[in-house]
């Protein structure tokens, strides 16, 4: 995929008068248009450039930094948890649990 047009190439193309032809001015005032499109996405397309490049900087700085996390463990179920859960509330609450 390459550009083949630009705006300088626009502006310079010239075209052939035949008897019955197109009006000089029309053709003109639609090559400014094309051109001044042209431009635009231009301008665009190096934004889009630059703010790429800039969200890509900015991704590998914040992996670099991040630590990295261990994965939680598997095999985790409701059971387990409550079991944990009561053998803290046991722990903290001790005998006063079962009054």
């Amino acid at each position: 995929m390459e550009i083949k047009l630009n705006s300088k190439i626009i502006l310079e193309k010239e075209f052939k008068k035949a008897m019955k032809g197109y009006s000089v001015d029309q053709v003109d005032q639609f090559l400014d248009q094309i051109m001044e499109d042209y431009d635009t996405f231009e301008k665009i397309v190096e934004e889009l450039r630059a703010e790429n490049k800039q969200l890509k900087e900015e991704l590998e700085n914040n992996t670099t930094r991040r630590p990295q996390v261990s994965p939680p463990t598997v095999g985790n179920t409701n059971f387990d948890i409550l079991k944990r859960l009561s053998n803290l509330e046991k722990h903290v609450f001790g005998s006063k649990l079962f009054e």
